[in-house]
């Protein structure tokens, strides 16, 4: 561990969020643009703390691939010490990269949302800072029941903000359901998790005679082989809705189709992360061999999504429904990557889960642009953008290129290490997979066909794009470009844990 690095580094990642979200919810007193700004400045904050870290951190080059985890900086204070409970955060490279994802689409769902929401602002900042306070201590939490208490934190909020604030079809019904669908399917999923956990303990209790929720300590508890299928299983389904896997994926296009734009951009660019690291961090360490007995099945359930998700966006004619339908095929490269289980297909899969973060994240604001000047999702009722807004164009077509993976832009990169990783494990199914790259053409260049060429539905004219939406594209354009280019940095910095969970993977038990 890094011994520059003062460990309260981590608790202020998470309180800068959650009390930004107090101060903006009070700020909206004295001014609808307060609560803007402190959300910003909350978010972007949090983000060049993520960095500073990143620059000051000692990133070992080498993690012995046997031994115990190697955290860059780790936080730890009592909490329930009778029940073996802490306040113990830690973040490795893997952790630290979603950290950074968290900040860097925060700031931008905060940006994105400025003209957007016109009422109770501050109430909404609260909401959203709350949700990405929860996904970052998802992203830092080595106890698992402060794991599930920040797991249920990232709920609420994001309930609150598809209710109030979503997109209404039939006299504010939609948004209402939306937001019931998806607090269902994540608490259902959430709760058979947590059984998942308290079984876990209480079998290393039976083996050790100590309660503990640690991370590290539950990591080599011993299990019969019938322990560790069923409580795989409850922690997959868990992870497997809110990544999400077909068929536990019936709440995502709902949700995004109602959810504000903001709501949207982190749904997709976050909260799906929250699903593919649980089960980076947890499913494979703690249950190896199990995991293997099931790769089968769950490369199998990521080739259908990669197939099932591109085939059903092809025939969306809401822009935000067709890309929440990309989302489920793009999520499917990472899980085919997961448990393809090389340390090369892992890489992918975390390049991967960056690249859809930053490439989804700008589409879905795209879309919420849109939605303000024409009041419109239909493709049909669009056509004619690149000459109307030419700048709007030029993002849409930028965005549309990453997500259908352009050599040079992450997207590519990531894809292209999860299928070479994944091909010496299961030729067929990385086969298969692959024929969801031409599905992905197909439906990106459509989207571009419909909104951007072709007759305009109506010779209003379109206002291009502001200054403000220039600057979030042109930053997110960078970050792409910057990950399909150099993605050394960003592979050389995860490296290390994923080779570790590679190891115990292939291995089939964690020692210490």
């Amino acid at each position: 561990m890094s011994t520059t690095l003062s460990p309260w580094l981590l608790p202020a990642l998470i309180a800068i969020p959650f009390v930004g979200g107090l101060v903006a919810w009070y700020a909206e007193r004295l001014s609808l643009t307060w609560p803007r700004w402190i959300g910003l400045l909350s978010m972007s904050a949090t983000m060049l703390l993520a960095l500073w870290i990143w620059s000051q951190a000692d990133v070992p080059g080498v993690i012995p691939a046997h031994g115990t985890p190697a955290w860059l900086i780790e936080f730890r204070a009592d909490w329930i010490p009778r029940w073996g409970i802490s306040l113990h955060l830690g973040l490795d490279g893997l952790g630290l990269l979603m950290i950074l994802l968290t900040g860097a689409l925060g700031a931008l769902s905060v940006a994105c949302s400025w003209r957007e929401i016109q009422q109770y602002v501050g109430f909404f900042h609260l909401n959203l800072l709350w949700n990405l306070a929860g996904v970052m201590g998802v992203f830092m939490a080595l106890d698992l029941f402060l794991f599930f208490v920040f797991w249920e934190v990232m709920l609420v909020p994001m309930y609150f903000l598809i209710a109030l604030w979503g997109h209404s079809s039939h006299g504010g019904r939609s948004r209402v359901y939306a937001a019931t669908k998806f607090f269902i399917f994540t608490q259902a999923s959430g709760l058979l998790m947590l059984v998942a956990i308290l079984a876990l303990v209480w079998l290393h209790k039976e083996n050790t005679g100590q309660w503990s929720f640690e991370y590290t300590d539950l990591l080599y508890t011993p299990l019969a082989h019938w322990q560790e299928v069923l409580l795989m299983l409850g922690f997959f389904v868990g992870f497997a809705v809110k990544l999400p896997i077909v068929p536990l994926h019936p709440w995502l296009p709902d949700a995004h189709s109602q959810a504000p734009t903001a709501g949207s951009v982190d749904l997709a660019g976050v909260l799906l992360k929250t699903g593919a690291y649980g089960l980076l961090r947890f499913v494979l360490p703690l249950f190896p061999n199990a995991s293997q007995d099931f790769a089968p099945v769950a490369m199998a359930l990521g080739v259908v999504g990669i197939l099932y998700g591109a085939k059903l966006a092809l025939v969306q004619t809401d822009i935000k429904r067709l890309v929440a339908y990309t989302s489920v095929s793009h999520m499917g490269f990472v899980l085919l990557g997961i448990y393809a289980g090389s340390a090369l297909a892992l890489q992918g899969a975390v390049v991967l889960m960056l690249a859809h973060g930053l490439a989804t994240g700008g589409l879905f604001v795209l879309c919420g642009e849109l939605y303000e000047r024409l009041h419109t999702r239909e493709l049909g009722k669009m056509g004619g953008l690149a000459r109307r807004a030419p700048h709007y164009a030029t993002a849409l077509m930028f965005f549309a290129l990453a997500s259908l993976g352009l050599p040079g832009l992450g997207n590519f990169v990531g894809e292209f290490l999860v299928l070479t990783g994944s091909f010496p494990v299961s030729p067929w199914a990385t086969a298969l997979a692959a024929t969801g790259l031409i599905l992905a053409a197909v439906y990106s260049l459509y989207v571009v066909q419909r909104a951007l060429h072709g007759p305009a539905a109506t010779d209003a004219p379109v206002e291009d794009l502001t200054s403000r939406e220039k600057l979030m594209m042109a930053l997110m354009m960078g970050a792409l470009l910057l990950l399909g280019l150099f993605p050394q940095p960003v592979i050389d910095l995860a490296r290390g844990p994923l080779v570790q969970i590679a190891y115990w993977y292939q291995q089939g038990v964690p020692t210490p």
